[in-house]
Order: C-alpha cells, then sequence, then structure tokens
C-alpha cells in the first residue's frame, strides 16, 4: 500500500535546484520511479493542508462550522478576515508548491527510465504524477486565482526560472485540463483487485471526477462536460456504487469502499491519521482540551429542518464538556456539538482514511450539470437517489418546480451530504452565494451577547497570497483588498 512506504521531505517551499548528475542516478530505474511517484502522493499524508487545513478552508471559513480551540489564524478563517500573514496560508501554500516540484520531477524522469520497468507501469507513472499535478494545482486556483504555474523540473538557480509571476486564472484551468487529458490517456480503471491500491492510486475514474469537479468550478463551467466526465465515474468499469448505509461511510470499517474513488490513507500507528484527535470530544479522544472545528448551529439546524437524523447522527455528536463555548454554551458542562465523521482519534494515530472523491459527491455534480443544461426532472431522480439513502422523502414539488428552485435544494443536500470533507466554501462559490450566505448566518457570540457580523466582501473570496511568498518573490502581486 502507498500508505506503508516511508517519504521524508520539506514541505515548506523552498524550490531549491537539484543538481542533473544526482537527478539522473537517482531516477534511473523502475523502484526509484516509483518511490518518486510513492513521494508525490505522500504529500497529502504530510502537509497539514491535506490532513486538516482543508477542512479550515473549507468548512470553517463558510456557514459549516466553528473554529473552536484556541488558534488565532484559525479564527481568522473562521470569521473570514485572514490576513496575508496568516502562517496557516504560508504553510499551505508551501505544502502544494512542494507537491507539485516532486510530481514535476517524476514527469521529467520517468520517460526516460527503462531498467526494471514496463511499458504500461511507466505509462502509468506518468498519468499518475500528471493526475496529481492538476489536482494541486486546482486546489490552488480555487483558493488564490491566478497562482505561478511551474510545470519543469527546476535544477538551476536562475531567478527567471524560480521566480516566476502568477499566471491568469484561465491559464492554470487551461493547464489542469491539459494534465488531466493525458492522465486520463494512460491511466487504468484499475491495479487488479485489491481496494487498498485502487482507492489509493489514480485511476481514470479519479481522473474523470476530478474533470467534472473541475469544468463545474470554472469561472465559465461546462456543464456539458462535467455531465460527460460525471457518466464516466458513474458508469465506469471500476463499478463505483452507494453504499447502501451512509454511516458505514465513516465508522471506521469500511474504508476503500465501493463509493470511494480516492482516499488519503492511514495505517495508525507511525502511519496514523494526527486529525480526528484535533476534533473528537474527550469521551472519544481521551482528552479534555478544546478540540476544533466544531459543527456550526447553523449547520445543524440545516440537517434538522430537513428531518435529517441519518447524516446528522454520522457527523455531529454532542456532549457535554468542561470549558466554555462562545457559541454552544457559555457556561461550563454544556452541550457542545463535535465533528464526528472520523471516529477513532486513536492517541493522534488514527488509521481513519480522508475521502478526497466519493461517488454521491459526483452525482450530486451531474444533478447541478443537468439542472444548468434544463433537465430539471432528470437532475431530481439523481438527488432524490442520494436522499433516499438518507432515508428522507423525494424532493417536494416545490424544490423541483423551476431551476432555480432545485438549484437551491441540491446546494442543500450537497451540504447535507458533503459536510466536514471540504466541499462547502467551493460550493458557495461555484453557485456565487458566498457573500449572501455568510452574511446571513445569524451567530451569537454568547461571551459577548452579541451577533457575529461576518462581513464577507468579494475581497474575501480569494484568499491573500502569503507575504512571505511576495517577499521572497517580487515577480508576485497580492490580491485585490489585502
Amino acid at each position: 500500500m502507498l500508505a506503508g512506504i516511508a517519504f521524508s521531505c520539506n514541505d515548506e517551499l523552498e524550490i531549491e535546484p537539484i543538481s542533473e548528475e544526482t537527478a539522473a542516478s537517482a531516477y534511473s530505474t523502475g523502484p526509484q520511479i516509483q518511490a518518486a511517484l510513492t513521494g508525490v502522493y505522500e504529500s497529502f499524508q504530510s502537509s497539514d493542508y491535506y490532513i486538516w487545513d482543508r477542512l479550515i478552508y473549507q468548512d470553517v471559513r463558510s456557514d459549516n462550522h466553528y473554529a473552536g480551540g484556541d488558534n488565532p489564524e484559525i479564527f481568522q478563517f473562521d470569521r473570514v478576515d485572514v490576513t496575508p500573514t496568516n502562517g496557516r496560508v504560508y504553510g499551505m501554500w508551501g505544502n502544494i508548491y512542494n507537491a507539485i516540484s516532486k510530481a514535476n520531477i517524476v514527469l521529467e524522469k520517468a520517460p526516460l527510465v527503462e531498467d526494471k520497468i514496463t511499458d504500461e507501469e511507466r505509462e502509468q507513472v506518468i498519468g499518475q504524477a500528471y493526475f496529481l499535478r492538476a489536482y494541486h494545482y486546482f486546489t490552488l486556483v480555487k483558493n488564490f486565482g491566478d497562482v505561478p504555474l511551474y510545470l519543469e523540473f527546476i535544477s538551476t538557480p536562475d531567478p527567471s526560472v524560480t521566480r516566476l509571476p502568477r499566471a491568469d486564472v484561465n491559464e492554470v484551468y487551461t493547464q489542469i485540463l491539459a494534465d488531466l487529458e493525458e492522465a486520463l490517456l494512460r491511466l487504468p480503471d484499475d491495479y487488479g483487485n485489491d481496494a487498498s491500491v485502487n482507492k489509493a492510486r489514480a485511476t481514470k475514474g479519479a481522473a474523470n471526477a476530478l474533470f467534472a469537479k473541475v469544468y463545474a468550478q470554472m469561472p465559465t463551467p461546462d456543464y456539458n462536460k462535467v455531465l460527460e466526465h460525471s457518466n464516466a465515474v458513474i458508469n465506469s468499469p471500476a463499478g463505483y456504487t452507494l453504499l447502501s448505509n451512509y454511516a458505514e461511510l465513516f465508522d471506521g470499517n469500511h474504508y476503500n469502499n465501493s463509493e470511494s474513488i480516492l482516499e488519503i490513507q492511514f495505517l495508525g500507528g507511525d502511519e496514523g491519521n494526527w486529525a480526528p484527535q484535533m476534533h473528537l470530544p474527550p469521551s472519544v479522544s481521551g482528552d479534555s482540551w478544546r478540540k476544533f472545528v466544531t459543527p456550526s448551529k447553523d449547520l445543524v439546524d440545516a440537517f434538522d429542518a430537513e428531518g435529517d437524523v441519518v447524516r446528522k447522527n454520522a457527523t455531529v455528536l454532542f456532549e457535554n464538556v468542561p470549558w466554555i463555548d462562545e457559541y454552544w454554551g457559555n457556561a461550563p458542562n454544556s452541550s457542545v456539538a463535535f465533528a464526528y465523521k472520523w471516529k477513532n482519534a486513536s492517541a493522534w494515530a488514527s488509521a481513519d482514511n480522508e475521502y478526497l472523491l466519493r461517488l454521491a459527491d459526483i452525482m450530486l455534480l451531474k444533478a447541478e450539470a443537468l439542472n444548468e443544461l434544463g433537465q430539471t426532472a432528470q437532475a431530481a431522480e439523481v438527488v432524490n437517489i442520494i436522499r433516499d439513502r438518507a432515508e428522507l422523502e423525494a424532493l417536494t414539488a416545490e424544490a423541483t418546480a423551476s431551476q432555480t428552485a432545485l438549484r437551491e435544494a441540491i446546494l442543500k443536500e450537497r451540504r447535507l451530504e458533503l459536510a466536514q470533507e471540504a466541499k462547502r466554501w467551493d460550493d458557495l462559490i461555484r453557485y456565487d452565494k458566498a457573500i449572501e450566505v455568510m452574511n446571513s448566518v445569524d451567530d451569537i457570540d454568547l461571551s459577548t451577547g452579541q451577533s457575529v457580523n461576518y462581513n464577507v466582501t468579494e475581497t474575501d473570496l480569494l484568499l491573500p497570497i502569503p507575504q512571505n511568498e511576495i517577499d521572497r518573490n517580487p515577480n508576485l502581486t497580492q490580491n485585490p483588498g489585502y
């Protein structure tokens, strides 16, 4: 399993050149290039962003979760008031560009490897590296807009190579789509019968799923392409199917299941996931300090308003706690909501995996595409399959009465289905609802008795470019308003 192969790296962005002589000897055989590829995957397991911060960027930054805990930099995300000096933004930028740098090495060196590798294996290595580079650039462009495009293995200290300016958003998306085309040409539907491998590595299903998400999230979405690639996932020879029991997705015993398309793999112990310890309440985590990323009252109310007991119980756990919580209870022993899609803390060494891509997300994207293409009845049928799994009635006549009504219903369905899976902010941006939704949230800070004014503006829709990176690279410009 990929998670079981150790690979050491430094995820702070330091694009230092590697000599051609060293590179030539380090990546000259099949096992060596496979190890290099494993290093690209390892960025999912070692990066603070992919392990945990992506929930801060997506769920805490939106109306799904509060910051919890005691970290001022996470409070900035909670209040949608992130500064260019926020260390988590700097760390995320470095984490992801480090992963891109590792993918670039594989893409340059893999075509030259002939020893101890078959043609098929080489093509699969290249396909996976293209997929991974696309995935990481998609993460960057969604959060920052224009970003530098590093597409080559850097072997020179020349500032014209190492200090690139920001590429236009459309250019970045064009590159992402080009990388995914290359990936799709080379990737198999599966790597055999071992699900822990098929869900750990990029496949055609993963490439098509990411294609669908990219075409939907672009500044000008292409919903025909979203539909095409969503259908390719749904009809894949890999046989993706919804689990019949929603709770089994997150009970810790059914990872690498038929609904999963791509997961971050954790073995526990030395190869464990530390994120669950940050979220889970004292009765599960075994400690009594204040936890992070707590579900919002707005999210809990959304579950209750829909009568969505199945997904609420899989997502939220209430527990009385000894600390004071400014949203759930301004006194000790108040009942507080906890993020619960990871169930096992295991003393910072959990074997709980994290879904990057799963079928229900892609099905709801298909429904979104159908609705945007005017096929409202067909879109509602797809949504109702997701609702049936959650033991909910079909959408009402009111929810399906128009394209606009169904658009709102799909956005709500995505919120309830995918809470705590790092999807919400992207959805609000894609639906052009972030400002409206966030400025309509009625949160009361119990420590002051005052309403929280999120005051989200156009500036807040993108994150600031880290000030450290601007100081290092004078060719970088800051996003407007920061």
